[in-house]
């Protein structure tokens, strides 16, 4: 069952196209991934999808209401979460989620069953009395999730919930999540972390307002017709730069100890390239940000033809 619906979605700031005829369909259960870089159109997207902004043209669907003229049956089925912390710093954990389920009007012995099951699902019991300003960035985002479903949404929506947290943090947060999606709940998260959207069941590049490639993770990594090959050699750099350029290279990014080359076959041919540069390869499979990496070259190509 599909639970959100964009067709067309469009926004424009005067001149400038932040969201350019998007179209998604997002079924009900699913954890969907939407990446880009900054200024790709991630969070206006969002935005629009929660009915925090209007679209410039194109309409969405969510939980079966339309966005722009049902815009309370859609809150009422919805859960955001911006990128800044929203919460109040000088009010403790347990007066933050007091606060909030109050707003949302859950009381009695619902909001206290609600509040006991949060704080045990995140691991935050022991830090109810704690103020919310003196929390590590990953409890913050723990305590914004836990408030954010207080009044059981349907529909989560995570605009880069762990920018600038702690690889650990950013682990228990997703066991979180799929806990959650266990239970029924849909997750629609923006991230610029590619090895967070390999945890999606489908993800869509965003490029310039633009869905650029949409699929599973596992499907994205085998979309492109050019190859994809490790290599190595003494001078990284020089290897890099020597490559960069010449025909049937769409990229040539550092990994690690090596490069990752992406090569259209039937233009040129690793072997003679690295008869002539003399570097190690071996084909692999691309990682989801070698796929991404090399989209993004391609969509900056056709813009300058």
């Amino acid at each position: 069952m599909t639970i959100i619906h964009a067709e067309n979605l469009t926004r424009k700031f005067g001149a400038l196209t932040a969201v350019d005829h998007l179209n998604l369909e997002i079924a009900e259960g699913e954890i969907f991934a939407l990446v880009g870089p900054d200024g790709a159109g991630k969070t206006t997207t969002m935005r629009m999808l929660c009915g925090l902004m209007n679209p410039t043209e194109g309409k969405a669907i969510v939980a079966g209401h339309d966005v722009s003229l049902e815009l309370e049956a859609v809150k009422d089925q919805i859960g955001y979460m911006a990128q800044r912390f929203g919460l109040y710093s000088d009010l403790t954990v347990a007066e933050n989620m007091l606060f909030y389920s109050e707003l949302f009007g859950v009381i009695g012995r619902e909001r206290d069953e609600l509040t006991t099951r949060l704080l045990r699902m995140t691991r935050m019991e022991p830090f109810q009395k704690r103020p919310a300003g003196k929390l590590s960035g990953g409890m913050k985002q723990k305590l914004a999730l836990m408030c954010t479903l207080l009044h059981k949404p349907r529909i989560l929506f995570l605009d880069e919930p762990t920018n600038g947290v702690d690889p650990v943090s950013r682990r228990d947060f997703w066991a979180i999540l799929y806990g959650l999606v266990r239970d029924g709940l849909t997750v629609f998260a923006s991230t610029a972390y590619l090895d967070e959207a390999e945890r999606a069941n489908r993800v869509a590049f965003l490029d310039h307002g633009r869905v650029i490639r949409c699929d599973t993770p596992a499907a994205l990594r085998r979309s492109l017709e050019e190859t994809c090959y490790q290599i190595r050699s003494s001078d990284n750099p020089s290897l890099r730069k020597n490559l960069s350029g010449q025909p049937g290279v769409l990229t040539v990014e550092p990994s690690g100890a090596y490069l990752h080359l992406f090569l259209e076959p039937k233009t040129t041919s690793v072997e003679t390239l690295a008869a002539k540069e003399h570097f190690e390869f071996k084909e692999i499979l691309p990682s989801l940000e070698d796929v991404f990496i090399a989209l993004i070259r391609k969509e900056e190509a056709t813009r300058a033809a």
